[in-house]
């Protein structure tokens, strides 16, 4: 079975999130393992109001949330963010999350991830099910809760083409690759022309390979921002043409320069 990422790859800051929160990952059922990249489980109760950033992955979600004590549940599919994404944490409250693997929402809905792109759809407006808010808020504890997703997401009876299959190994390809730094070269190695991978990742990822590498280059990016940095070193470790190109790049994701992010966590 595929075990939940133990990076914090995307989350600004994480050692504040950690302080701040109540944060698990948790493995889907071992039929939804290739398709899901895994479950995450969020609870707070704070005395002041708390704001967390995250540079999404290139991946939908299904969010179950309960913002604070006295508010409904609501349940939605998040398509991916085009920009920072933020959220302010406050009272007490929670979220139950799926995080899809990168092309693979697709086999759950056959609707292309692209319509979803940059917006946070209800989610009997995306997927044919009973809403799981009051079965989560019900649910006496972790493996409770991950039942009720694992039921809710094998009953829609995911099936994967190879179109679907394709675009998550091409997506892994560049995760896993840092020297995977040209769309030309991702599609040389697919043995497709530029243009019909680019028709690939909008159809069953939601953006364009060109976008993917530069998601995952700025992750890589601020996951190394801790103590004093050689952001030149980081530059060329990570396929940058020079440091003011990660800068440029860092500071439109995150809203602010690499070095003066780094200065924050210190």
């Amino acid at each position: 079975m595929r075990q939940p990422r133990r990076d914090t790859r995307g989350i600004v800051d994480p050692a504040e999130l950690m302080r701040q929160v109540r944060f698990r990952r948790l493995a889907p059922a071992a039929e939804l393992a290739g398709l899901v990249e895994h479950y995450w489980f969020i609870d707070w109760d704070l005395d002041q109001p708390y704001a967390q950033h995250v540079v999404g992955h290139p991946a939908v979600n299904l969010v179950v949330l309960r913002p604070t004590r006295d508010d409904p549940v609501t349940s939605e599919v998040s398509g991916i963010a085009r920009e920072l994404f933020s959220i302010k944490l406050a009272d007490r409250g929670w979220v139950r999350g799926v995080q899809f693997r990168p092309g693979a929402f697709r086999a759950f809905s056959g609707r292309s991830p692209a319509e979803l792109t940059g917006r946070r759809v209800p989610l009997a407006q995306v997927l044919p099910v009973a809403d799981p808010g009051g079965r989560l808020a019900a649910a006496a504890g972790d493996p409770a809760a991950a039942a009720v997703l694992d039921e809710l997401l094998l009953g829609l009876r995911p099936d994967p083409d190879e179109s679907v299959r394709l675009a998550m190994r091409l997506v892994d390809r560049v995760r896993q690759d840092g020297g995977l730094r040209r769309v030309d070269d991702l599609a040389r190695e697919a043995a497709m022309s530029a243009r019909s991978l680019q028709r690939l990742f909008t159809q069953y990822v939601g953006i364009g390979p060109k976008q993917v590498i530069l998601r995952y280059r700025v992750h890589g990016a601020i996951e190394q921002a801790e103590g004093e940095v050689d952001w030149a070193a980081v530059a060329a470790e990570l396929g940058y043409s020079d440091q003011a190109h990660l800068v440029r790049e860092v500071t439109a994701a995150i809203g602010v320069s690499p070095a003066a992010y780094a200065a924050s966590l210190r």
